[in-house]
C-alpha cells in the first residue's frame, strides 16, 4: 500500500504521518476496549440521531458515498468517488479532509456481509489512506453542515494485489476544540471487485427481469358493444409513462442479458388501455374517461421489440399466490382449477400480444420460499421447474462454495435455487444515491466472490429479485449488470439453461417441510374464507352462464377477475383484496338479478278453467333462455299446466300463459320458479295466491232454462209463420174440382177441434208435418250445463 504523502505546513512528512496514525490509534483505542462510554449512534447511511444523542467519536460525521465509477475498474482506469460529509456532532470540526482507504481483500462471502454491517472506524481493519495528493480538503465543518467531495485516484495508485474483493473506505479526518489532534471522525465502507487475470471457469449468471403489477381492471365493462373496460384507477398510466416504473424496466431491460418474467395479466391490462377505457369513481355510475392510450401503445411496442430473440417466461395469468393456494386454498373445492386455467391462458395472452412463444413450465412462489405442499400445487398445473431461493432450500452439507442453481427434487421436478444474497441486494430504498451505490458494489463483490470460491468449477447462478422493483431499484439493478458486462467472472445465461444445468450431487435436494415456511410470509396469505368467496363467485358465474346466449360478454371478464382475486400482489394489501372480491361478487350478483320474475298480485278465477300469465323480465343486453315452472301448492284444488321454455330478448319482458283447472272452490297458493336448461333453480321463487270461485248448479239450471225458453219461443214463431203461409195457399185454390171431403193419397186429416173437417190440397207432399212440440203438455228438459 502507498504511504500517505506529506501534509502541507510540516517540516517532515514522515513525522506528520506518524502523528496522524498515532492520533487515529489513540482515538480508536477507547472504542475498541469499551472504556469510552458514548451513546449508540446510527451507521453512516442511517437517519441522523436525535438532538439529545449527538454522534461522537468516529461516527461524528456521516460520510455518504453517492457514486463510484467505474464499478469494476481495470488497472488503467481512474477511480472516482463522489459524495457528501455531514457533521452530526455537537462541535465544529476543524482542519478536516476526505481521503480514501484501502483494506485487505475479503476471504469469503460471509466477510463481505460482516464488513457491510460494521460501524465505526477500526485502524487495524480499515487500511491506510492513499497518497495525500488525492485527498480533498474540507477545512472547517460546522455542526449540521454538509460538504460535497470528489476523489479521483488512478487505480494503479491503490496498489491492489491479487484478484479479489477489496474493502475500500472513504473517511473524514479532522479535529475539534476538545480533541485538538487529527482523528477519523466518520467513515463509509464499500467494496471494489478487482479482476485482472482470467477466471478458469466463469459463473453462468441468470438474471430474472420481472414485469408484474398490481390489479387494475375491474370485472365491470361498459354497456356498449365493445364492452369498454373499466379500471379501478388510472395509476397504471403513470407506471407506463416516461420515467415510470414499468417504462424504466422495459427501457433498461432491452439492453441487458436478462430472462423476462411476465405476468400475462399486465399485458392484457395494458392492451385494454390502448383502446377507449374508463376509470371508476366513487359510485358505479360515476366514471371518467382514461387518458393512457398513448403511453400504453408506446410501452407495448417497446416491450415487443425488447423481448424479440430473448427468453420469455410467462407466469400463470394474474400471478396467483401459490403458497396461499397450497396452505389455505387446496381444501376448498375447485380452488386449484383456477391455477390450471390461469396457466392455460398465460401462453395465449403473451403470444397474442407480444408475438413470442413463452415458457409456462416455471413456477415462482413469493420470495422463492417453498415447502412440499407448494411444490405439489405448483406442479399440478404443469410447471416442472420451481424458482426457489437459497434461504429457503438451505445447504445442510459441508460444501465450501455456492452450488449450481438446479436441484432434482423428485417426481421429475427441478428446483432452480436463486442466490439469496444477490436476489435481495436491491430491495431497499434506492432513491438515495448512497444506498444504490453501496448495493451495486456489494452485488458485484458477492458475484465475484461466488466465482472465486471454486474457480475451477463452473456453476450456474440465478438471481430472482423482488417481484415489482421500483424505478430506482431497476436502475440500480441495471447498473450492477452493467458492471458485469465485461464478462471477467460471469457470463449470461437463460433461465431455461439454468434449469438444465448439471446439479451438484452434494447440494441440498430435500424440499423443506411445511413448518419451515416463514411465519411472516404465512401471515400475508389469502385466508381460507377468501377462497370460499372466490368459489361462491365461480358458482354464481357457472349458473349465470347457462342462461346466456352471448356467454363471452360475461364469462371472459368475470373469469379473469376471479383469477385476479388470487394474485400474489394482494399480500401487501389485504383490505384491497377483500374489497376486490366483494365488488366482483356484488357486481355479478347484480347482473344475475336483472333476469327475474315480475311480482304478481293475487289472482281470482271464476270458473273451472282459465289461464294465468307469468312475466319474465330481462334487463341484460343479450337474450336469455330459461325454463319456467308453475306449481300449485294445493294440487287437489287447482292444477296447472306443464313447464315452458322461455326466451326473452335483451331489455324486454315476456309473458308466459299457463292453463289451470279448478276442482274446488277456495284459495290456492301457486309458486313460479325459473330454472336453467340444466335444471338448476335460477333466482328466488315467486309465490302468489289464486282464489277459485266455481259457479253453482242452481245458477247453471236457471241459465240453461232461460236459454231453452228462448229456443222454444223461436220454434213456435217459426211454426206459426209456416201455418199462416199454408192457409194463404188454400184460399187461392177455391176453384179446384176436389175441394172438400177428399184426402190426398187416401189419407184423412184430422179436423181441428171446433172446426169442420177439410180435405188437404192434393199434390203437396213437400208440406211439412205439423210440429206439435210447442203444444205439448209434457215438461221441458232441464237443458245442457255450460262450463266456462
Amino acid at each position: 500500500m502507498a504511504e500517505p504523502a506529506e501534509l502541507k505546513g510540516t517540516t517532515s512528512a514522515r513525522a506528520r504521518r506518524w502523528l496522524r496514525r498515532t492520533a487515529a490509534l489513540l482515538t480508536a483505542a477507547p472504542l475498541l476496549t469499551g472504556v469510552l462510554q458514548i451513546p449508540a449512534a446510527p451507521g453512516a447511511h442511517a437517519q441522523p440521531a436525535p438532538a439529545q444523542a449527538k454522534a461522537s467519536g468516529s461516527r461524528t460525521v456521516d460520510v455518504s458515498v453517492d457514486s463510484l465509477t467505474p464499478t469494476t475498474p481495470s488497472k488503467d482506469d481512474t477511480l472516482t468517488v463522489r459524495g457528501t460529509v455531514t457533521n452530526r456532532g455537537d462541535s465544529t470540526i476543524n482542519t478536516s479532509y476526505v481521503g480514501l482507504r484501502v483494506g485487505q481483500p475479503m476471504n469469503g462471502r460471509n466477510d463481505i456481509d460482516t464488513v457491510a454491517k460494521r460501524n465505526g472506524y477500526s485502524p487495524t481493519l480499515d487500511g491506510t489512506e492513499v497518497a495525500e495528493k488525492y485527498e480533498q480538503k474540507i477545512g472547517k465543518l460546522p455542526v449540521g453542515i454538509s460538504r460535497d467531495f470528489t476523489l479521483s485516484i488512478p487505480v494503479k495508485e491503490l496498489h491492489l494485489g491479487a484478484n479479489g474483493v477489496y474493502q475500500i473506505g472513504v473517511s473524514l479526518t479532522g479535529q475539534t476544540k476538545s480533541r485538538p489532534w487529527p482523528q477519523v471522525m466518520g467513515i463509509q465502507r464499500t467494496f471494489l471487485p478487482w479482476q485482472q487475470t482470467a477466471v478458469p471457469k466463469k459463473s453462468k449468471l441468470t438474471y430474472l427481469w420481472p414485469l408484474i403489477s398490481t390489479t387494475h381492471l375491474t370485472a365491470r365493462t361498459g354497456a356498449d358493444e365493445q364492452q369498454t373496460p373499466i379500471f379501478q384507477n388510472d395509476d397504471l398510466a403513470a407506471e407506463l409513462a416516461p420515467g415510470g416504473r414499468l417504462q424504466q424496466l422495459v427501457a433498461l431491460g432491452k439492453n441487458l442479458p436478462v430472462t423476462w418474467v411476465i405476468d400475462p395479466d399486465l399485458l392484457a391490462t395494458v392492451e385494454a388501455m390502448t383502446k377507449r377505457y374508463e376509470v371508476q369513481g366513487q359510485t358505479d355510475e360515476d366514471t371518467t374517461e382514461g387518458r393512457g392510450q398513448a403511453v400504453a401503445m408506446r410501452w407495448l411496442n417497446d416491450l415487443e421489440q425488447a423481448v424479440q430473440g430473448r427468453q420469455v417466461v410467462a407466469l400463470p395469468f394474474a400471478d396467483p399466490d401459490l403458497a396461499s393456494l397450497a396452505h389455505r386454498g387446496k381444501n376448498v373445492t375447485g380452488a386449484l382449477s383456477h391455477l390450471q386455467s390461469a396457466t392455460a391462458l398465460a401462453s395465449t395472452t403473451v403470444d397474442t400480444i407480444l408475438h413470442v412463444k413463452p415458457r409456462t413450465d416455471f413456477a415462482w412462489p413469493v420470495n422463492g420460499a417453498i415447502d412440499s405442499s407448494i411444490v405439489d400445487v405448483a406442479t399440478s398445473a404443469g410447471a416442472h421447474n420451481i424458482i426457489a431461493r437459497s434461504d429457503s432450500l438451505r445447504e445442510t452439507g459441508d460444501l465450501q462454495y455456492t452450488p449450481t442453481a438446479a436441484r432434482q427434487i423428485g417426481g421429475g421436478n427441478t428446483a432452480v435455487v436463486a442466490d439469496a444474497r444477490l436476489s435481495t441486494a436491491f430491495t431497499g430504498d434506492m432513491t438515495r444515491a448512497e444506498n444504490a451505490t453501496l448495493a451495486i458494489q456489494r452485488f458485484l463483490a458477492q458475484s465475484q466472490m461466488l466465482t472465486l470460491q471454486a474457480p475451477d468449477k463452473q456453476r450456474s447462478v440465478v438471481v430472482a429479485p423482488q417481484r415489482m422493483p421500483t424505478a430506482t431499484q431497476a436502475q440500480a439493478m441495471a447498473a450492477a449488470l452493467g458492471g458485469l458486462s465485461g464478462g471477467r467472472w460471469t457470463q449470461p445465461a437463460s433461465l431455461g439453461g439454468a434449469a438444465k444445468a448439471q446439479p451438484d450431487p452434494r447440494a441440498t435436494q430435500r424440499v423443506p417441510a411445511a413448518r419451515s415456511y416463514p411465519a411472516a410470509l404465512r401471515r400475508q396469505e389469502l385466508p381460507t374464507d377468501g377462497f370460499r368467496k372466490i368459489q361462491q363467485t365461480q358458482s354464481t358465474l357457472d349458473k349465470f352462464e347457462v342462461i346466456l346466449t352471448a356467454k363471452g360478454r360475461v364469462v371472459t371478464p368475470f373469469g379473469t377477475a376471479i383469477m385476479r382475486e388470487m394474485s400474489t400482489s394482494w399480500r401487501t394489501d389485504p383490505r384491497g383484496s377483500t374489497g376486490f372480491r366483494d365488488s366482483v361478487q356484488a357486481y355479478l350478483q347484480g347482473l344475475t338479478e336483472k333476469v327475474r320474475l315480475v311480482k304478481k298480485t293475487d289472482v281470482t278465477l271464476s270458473g273451472r278453467s282459465a289461464t294465468i300469465p307469468v312475466t319474465v323480465q330481462n334487463n341484460l343486453l343479450q337474450p336469455v333462455e330459461l325454463r319456467l315452472v308453475l306449481r300449485s301448492q294445493q294440487g287437489n284444488r287447482l292444477a296447472v299446466s306443464d313447464p315452458q321454455v322461455v326466451t326473452v330478448q335483451g331489455g324486454h319482458t315476456q309473458s308466459v300463459k299457463f292453463g289451470t283447472t279448478a276442482n274446488a272452490n277456495g284459495r290456492a297458493w301457486v309458486t313460479a320458479q325459473l330454472y336453467t336448461v340444466d335444471d338448476q333453480a335460477y333466482g328466488p321463487e315467486m309465490s302468489f295466491k289464486v282464489n277459485v270461485t266455481e259457479i253453482t248448479s242452481t245458477v247453471i239450471l236457471v241459465i240453461a232454462g232461460g236459454v231453452l225458453l228462448l229456443v222454444l219461443a223461436g220454434i213456435r214463431i217459426y211454426l206459426q209463420r209456416k201455418r199462416s203461409a199454408a192457409r194463404s195457399g188454400e184460399d187461392g185454390a177455391g176453384n179446384s174440382e176436389k175441394q172438400d171431403g177428399e184426402a190426398a193419397e187416401g189419407e184423412h186429416a184430422e179436423p181441428d177441434e171446433g172446426e169442420p173437417a177439410r180435405a188437404l190440397v192434393p199434390g203437396q207432399p213437400s208440406d211439412p208435418a205439423p210440429d206439435t212440440g210447442s203444444q205439448s203438455a209434457d215438461p221441458s228438459g232441464s237443458g245442457e250445463k255450460v262450463e266456462r
